[in-house]
């Protein structure tokens, strides 16, 4: 199979170009500079110069190819063009930025998935974007066949979802990979490496309130598979769930951060949670469970890689404190 694939460079892109190429299919990924082409081409692929803001590009590429994977996303202002950096920046108020930060990705992304559309709804190709679990209604493990939940941490994505899979109906075998906060392996961890540059700098590890609220993981290896999977086997119209542990209390991971680094680890009132963590604040303070056994069973998909907390503590290891 010819695919075509966005963030091919990146943390989740390179696991799944490697995964595809060993499978027997033809690659082309996404890059933005030399230096990312070479790196995709010692590795056997083609390289497509450009963003995922060239929807033009996007058509032609997906013309080419019997199916794409979307993983590329804004997640900083630097992978945006200079002009929507202006309007991010300079379009409101300067407490708004992260808000218009985020609605700007969100288009740029609904573009792009468009764009997939109208080049492989004729040729009933296959399209598989990534979507985050924080966009599901928390509290509650999340089922495959549930729908994304407008008020939750990640539910401005929601559109996102919707924009592939509205592509059924004209032919796109399009599914979704559901990630969850961290995708991780030995080196890097997810929004983890986002909690551990903070407990390092600060010097607590926090965690909201009792620290009972759950987040779920997965090994990069386990999730490049699904991808994979979903891409030769999906069904038109399904979600997916990249989890192979379902939940896993925030405070336990706090607490193995807190340890390694020799810091103390803090719970904080709700009014702090925003303080300390910025951003992330709605984030760190979401439950998030998540189920995979519908996956599984339809994909025959069984992570086998080391699970979140061996990931940890081997990140931890190899960093200075």
């Amino acid at each position: 199979m010819r695919v075509f694939i966005t963030g091919a460079t990146g943390f989740i892109g390179s696991a799944i170009v490697r995964d595809l190429l060993a499978a027997g299919h033809q690659v082309t990924g996404l890059v933005r500079s030399a230096r990312a082409a070479a790196s995709l081409q010692a590795q056997g692929a083609k390289a497509c110069h450009g963003t995922i803001e060239d929807c033009e590009l996007l058509r032609r590429a997906a013309a080419e190819a019997d199916g794409v994977i979307h993983t590329a996303f804004f997640h900083a202002l630097s992978h945006a063009s200079a002009l929507r950096r202006t309007r991010i920046l300079f379009g409101g108020r300067p407490t708004h930025i992260v808000r218009r930060f985020s609605t700007t990705a969100i288009e740029a992304e609904q573009h792009a998935i468009e764009a997939f559309g109208d080049a492989l709804g004729a040729r009933r190709g296959s399209l598989v974007i990534a979507f985050p679990t924080m966009a599901m209604a928390p509290e509650r493990s999340a089922l495959e066949t549930d729908a994304p939940d407008h008020g939750s941490a990640g539910g401005l994505r929601a559109a996102s979802e919707k924009a592939a899979l509205d592509l059924v109906r004209s032919g796109v075998r399009a599914t979704v990979v559901r990630l969850p906060p961290s995708v991780h392996d030995e080196t890097r961890l997810g929004l983890i490496t986002r909690l551990i540059d903070i407990a390092r700098k600060k010097r607590m590890s926090a965690y909201a309130e009792d620290g009972r609220n759950r987040w779920a993981a997965v090994h990069r290896l386990d999730a490049s598979l699904l991808f994979r999977l979903a891409l030769e086997n999906g069904e038109a119209g399904a979600r997916y769930h990249a989890v192979a542990e379902e939940g896993i209390p925030f405070r336990e991971i706090a607490e193995a951060i807190g340890r390694h680094l020799g810091i103390h680890i803090v719970p904080l009132e709700s009014e702090d949670v925003a303080r300390h963590f910025g951003w992330l604040a709605p984030f760190v303070g979401a439950d998030n469970p998540v189920s995979s056994r519908a996956t599984r069973e339809r994909l025959h998909w069984e992570p086998r890689h080391s699970p979140l907390m061996n990931d940890l503590a081997a990140a931890l290891q190899s960093t200075p404190r």
